[in-house]
């Protein structure tokens, strides 16, 4: 999937990576895709709760090995 930025949040602990993943979003114009990349599994129910709650959409949550990656456009 194309994106326009990525972040990765390897190694961070909830809720860091949805604060660094938000923070990542501000900077990007509306439409523009964020991949992310977590090492947390507590990251797949927050990063679904999160594209809710703000209005961007989770274009897609996956595992790749051992990683959780996520594509997020912003609203």
């Amino acid at each position: 999937m194309n994106f326009d930025k990525e972040f990765d949040a390897s190694g961070l602990a909830c809720p860091l990576p949805i604060v660094k993943t938000k923070k990542s979003l501000n900077d990007m114009a509306a439409g523009q895709v964020l991949r992310v990349v977590s090492t947390d599994p507590g990251s797949v129910c927050d990063m679904a709760a999160f594209a809710e709650q703000t209005g961007n959409a989770l274009l897609s949550s996956a595992e790749e090995g051992g990683k959780y990656v996520f594509f997020l456009k912003k609203g």
